[in-house]
């Protein structure tokens, strides 16, 4: 007897059903919220949003975040320059700033970052230094006897999985904000609609033990093809489906499917209902990155209809994978990150709800102090930003590391160790949200390896 799970099950069946070539992502998106953690829930009486920018390809964030000082000859900028040879950008290009703590030397945005200088300067914006995947406090001594380090390490399907798991030492399916999503969703209203949304497709991110993200796209959700106003709409084929959704089924899985179905084709009416909510008038602009980050304000802006408490969005813009050209590439890629950072920000004003909206950007890795014929090559620690009005702004956390060759974080060519742990950046996000202490390790199991459960005081401290 040949056994399907239900994964190939919703595989078969949609390419068998009428409308169904649409169907299968949405009806995996449907395999959620009614049952979700009982037995953990919570009850919130405001509102909050949690937005990840994921950067796939690894995002060369020493060219972000730079070292510099008061002049071309100041040591921190020597070291820098040294360093990253013809990767490195003019010192006179780079925009200061002035942290509020004391991040242990001079640090400059990348001359493309005017947004997100406003941002920083306005106490709206904060950096967290030397950010990766971690098993545990890590040593060079650790790095060179391999003890307790991530798998695949500098591979970039295997770093974005422990970026979104936060669980680098063995391999899951499940994402650290679907096991917050697991614990959090009881608090929202008995929703269509996962609190968990993706504007970008797949991810691990958003997977949780028993939540799925709803999957849309910049433009929204998607019909049944053919069912009533769009592309391919046949009035003959709207009956067909009609008649079977009103079908009543003995066989568990035509049941089941059918019932999946019903749910998609109401999950997509209060979806759009809720997303028909007018904007104010933003400067996002009509570019992928903007246009999602428009898509996640439209669904913020209709929570009320949605009846949710918590929402978690991830966004996705990839294409940072530069082997070569790295100071041309981003001098394109990083203005609009910055811009559309701040055009969201600044819509959230517009909207009054900029101090219950965190965005954090991530990306698997950041890359190689050295050149590689003008590219740079995959690493580990890297810098994040993030941003929103509950951010304890205009300052730098973590430790910026050393950046000359050989430097105690140095594991060859530049390749710096993480000195923050992806697990403490998103153990702060996940307290932020809601998430009790005594639940923070079945979000993060390992979060203990990192921060001591009993403390008073918050893992990282960049948010009120």
């Amino acid at each position: 007897m040949n056994h399907i799970n239900r994964r190939q099950f919703l595989g078969q069946a949609s390419c068998a059903a009428v409308g169904g070539t649409s169907l299968l992502s949405t009806l995996t998106n449907l395999l959620l919220t009614g049952s979700a953690a009982a037995q953990n829930a919570h009850s919130f009486n405001d509102y909050k949003a949690l937005i990840c920018l994921f950067l796939p390809g690894g995002n060369d964030s020493f060219n972000t975040l730079v070292s510099t000082g008061a002049s071309a000859t100041s040591p921190a900028y020597l070291e820098y320059q040294t360093v990253r040879q013809d990767l490195a950008l003019p010192h006179a290009s780079l925009l200061p700033i002035s942290p509020l703590n004391n991040p242990g030397r001079p640090l400059a945005l990348h001359p493309g970052m005017t947004q997100a200088k406003s941002l920083f300067d306005s106490g709206k914006m904060a950096f967290l230094a030397n950010v990766g995947s971690l098993v545990r406090p890590t040593t060079i001594a650790d790095y060179n006897n391999s003890a307790s380090l991530p798998y695949g390490l500098f591979s970039h399907s295997d770093q974005q999985e422990q970026w979104q798991s936060s669980i680098p030492d063995v391999r899951s399916g499940v994402g650290w904000a679907g096991r917050a999503a697991d614990i959090l969703t009881a608090a929202n209203d008995n929703s269509s609609v996962s609190m968990n949304i993706s504007i970008s497709g797949n991810n691990l991110f958003q997977v949780g033990n028993q939540i799925v993200p709803y999957t849309v796209n910049a433009d929204g959700a998607s019909q049944l093809n053919g069912y009533q106003n769009n592309f391919g709409y046949d009035p003959i084929r709207k009956i067909a489906i009609d008649n079977q959704l009103a079908q009543e089924y003995r066989n568990v899985l035509d049941k089941t499917y059918t019932r999946m179905k019903r749910n998609a084709m109401e999950a997509y009416e209060q979806y759009s209902e809720a997303t028909s909510t007018p904007l104010p008038a933003d400067t996002l602009g009509n570019g992928p990155l903007g246009k999602s980050l428009r898509q996640v304000a439209k669904v913020i802006a209709g929570r009320n209809v949605l009846g949710v408490k918590r929402q978690i969005f991830y966004v996705q813009w990839g294409g940072w994978d530069f082997h070569d050209d790295v100071v041309s590439n981003m001098a394109d890629m990083i203005p609009v990150v910055s811009q559309a950072v701040k055009a969201f920000y600044d819509l959230t004003v517009a909207m009054g709800i900029e101090n219950n909206v965190t965005l954090f950007s991530a990306s698997e890795f950041g890359r190689s102090l050295t050149s590689n014929a003008k590219g740079s090559d995959h690493a580990w620690g890297g810098h994040q930003f993030v941003v929103g009005g509950a951010v304890r702004g205009q300052r730098v956390y973590g430790q910026y590391p050393d950046l000359y060759q050989g430097n105690p974080l140095d594991t060859g060519r530049g390749r710096i160790i993480p000195t923050t742990s992806v697990d403490e950046l998103a153990a702060e996000l996940a307290l932020w949200m809601g998430v009790s202490k005594s639940d923070l390790p079945l979000v993060l199991p390992n979060i203990s390896r990192f921060y001591n459960l009993s403390s008073t005081n918050p893992p990282i401290g960049f948010i009120a």
